[in-house]
Formats: structure tokens, sequence, C-alpha cells
């Protein structure tokens, strides 16, 4: 028996959502397994980064003082679909559909993916400049992934600009540069690797209020309002 059969498939269930003149690419890996099989709870929404258990969409609304439904309703994703037109984002995650042993949202666990063909995106979608990574380069983030996919073009180097958090390095495409920019993961299961950051530490020292979500407002924001 084939044990690929046996695996769980999980689908990506959104294409790209690129508008038109997009300059920045927001890149992840996959949304969590029920938005595959279509269960969802009542305050997902049933788009990009729907999660009710993730923080994108939090992060997003406090940047540009937007108050975000977080509702299983079309109102919700056309809410989100206006925003990403008017602010010229694009989302396009690398995962196609991988397998799972385990069903569970951890990149850990992806298995045999089959990456989007992001240069060929790239190329159709000049006007982008930037992708901004939801997470890093450890096995199966949306950094991996990227580098893993760049081995197939030898002619696309990826050179680091600054190895501080966030990182930032750049590429060539046929002359154009475009940068990448790794994000600490929007997920409450990056929380502790936030906690444990100095600079998050020193904030928190001087505001007790201080959140994990705070953290990561201040690191997004330069990168999604230049």
């Amino acid at each position: 028996m084939n044990k690929t059969s046996t695996l769980f498939i999980h689908q990506h269930p959104y294409p790209p959502f690129i508008p038109k003149d997009a300059n920045k690419l927001i890149v992840g890996t996959l949304p969590p397994p029920r938005f595959t099989t279509g269960d969802l709870k009542p305050n997902d929404v049933d788009f990009c980064y729907g999660s009710s258990d993730g923080q994108l969409w939090q992060i997003l609304g406090k940047i540009f003082k937007i108050d975000f439904l977080h509702e299983n309703t079309e109102a919700a994703i056309l809410q989100r679909k206006n925003f990403l037109e008017r602010e010229k984002i694009g989302i396009c995650d690398m995962v196609e559909v991988a397998y799972r042993d385990k069903i569970d949202a951890s990149d850990l666990g992806i298995l045999k993916p089959k990456l989007r063909p992001m240069i060929e995106i790239l190329r159709e979608n000049p006007s982008i400049e930037t992708l901004l990574f939801t997470g890093g380069n450890s096995r199966n983030g949306p950094e991996y992934l990227f580098r893993r996919l760049l081995k197939s073009y030898r002619d696309i180097q990826l050179k680091k600009v600054s190895l501080e958090t966030p990182k930032i390095h750049q590429f060539l495409l046929e002359g154009r540069s475009i940068k990448t920019v790794s994000l600490t993961a929007p997920s409450g299961s990056a929380n502790r690797a936030v906690g444990s950051m100095s600079l998050y530490k020193f904030l928190k020292s001087k505001n007790k209020d201080f959140t994990t979500i705070d953290f990561r407002v201040l690191q997004y924001e330069p990168y999604f309002t230049t």
C-alpha cells in the first residue's frame, strides 16, 4: 500500500490574491487544515490568514487603524480584499499542496510540499518590490521554502542585507531588485520566541501592558507602510 495514500492531503484552499500594481507580497506556507476541509470556527474568516487563532489581521488592524471583522461572513472577506487592493498588498503562500501524517498547522509537519511557482508569479507581477515572509528560515518556514525553490534557478542568488531581526535579503530577477523580509510569525505558537527576545523583554520592562502583538506591530509597521 502506498503510504502517501494514508496521509492527509493539505490542499491550499485559496489562490494567490494579488491586486493590480501590488508592490508588496505577504508570503506564508499554508492555512490550518480546517480551511482545507471547510470545518471553520465561527470567528474564522474564509480567506487568507483568516484563522481565529492567527494574529496577522490584528496586527494590520493596529498598524492601519482598522477594526477588521473577525467572523465567518462575506463582509469580513470583502473588507480584507478592499484593504489589500487599496494598500497594494498581495498574498501568495509558498505551498500549493502538501501531506501530513498528523492533522495540525505546524510547518514542521509539512511533508512533500508542492511549491507554488513564485518566480513566475513575480514575473507576472512586475510591480512587486518586497516579499514579506510570515516566518523565517526554520524548516518548512516561508523563507526556507523560498530558498528551496531558488535552488532550481542558478542565476538567482539571495544576498543578505541585514541579519538583525527581521532578517532582510535581496535578489535580482532579470535586473529587477526584490527585497525579502523575514518577519516574526504572526501566530500564537511564536509567542514564546517573541517572549525570549531581549528587545521584547526591554520594552516589557518599560510598559507592563506591552504585548507580543504590540511587539509585532513595531516590527511589521515599517515594512507594510513604506
